[in-house]
């Protein structure tokens, strides 16, 4: 399977919708639209992630590299994951709390909630 980002923006967020597998062949994509939109200016940024069926250690790692990227430069990262995540098992929660890094993300079950937090109930708990 391949990978897939779709980029648009949603209330002063850039949001880029990623679906497929995120691994050693594809998170380089990745990688670079998030570069691309931060050397665009983009300083909030939401990844969803909630079409992404696979996630290995690189896809991790692009997870990681973008969210120091947005700190160094001042910006937010949120990333979606599926509102039913927590229950069925998500595949990228599971990689990413085996790791012990979902903490480190500001993490929501879906577009209105990530783009829209003020009225939302937040991030999910990791």
């Amino acid at each position: 399977m391949s990978l897939k980002v779709l980029e648009e923006e949603r209330g002063g967020w850039a949001v880029l919708r990623v679906s497929g597998e995120l691994d050693l062949v594809t998170s380089p994509a990745v990688r670079q639209h998030v570069h691309d939109a931060v050397a665009e200016g983009r300083r909030s940024l939401v990844l969803d992630l909630s079409e992404v069926l696979f996630c290995d250690s690189s896809g991790v790692g692009v997870l990681i590299a973008s969210r120091r990227l947005m700190r160094s430069c001042a910006g937010q990262l949120r990333l979606i994951l599926p509102a039913q995540g927590a229950e069925d098992g998500s595949h990228v929660n599971r990689v990413l709390a085996a790791l012990g890094v979902r903490r480190l993300f500001d993490c929501y079950p879906d577009l209105i909630a990530a783009t829209d937090a003020e009225k939302a109930a937040g991030p999910l708990s990791a």
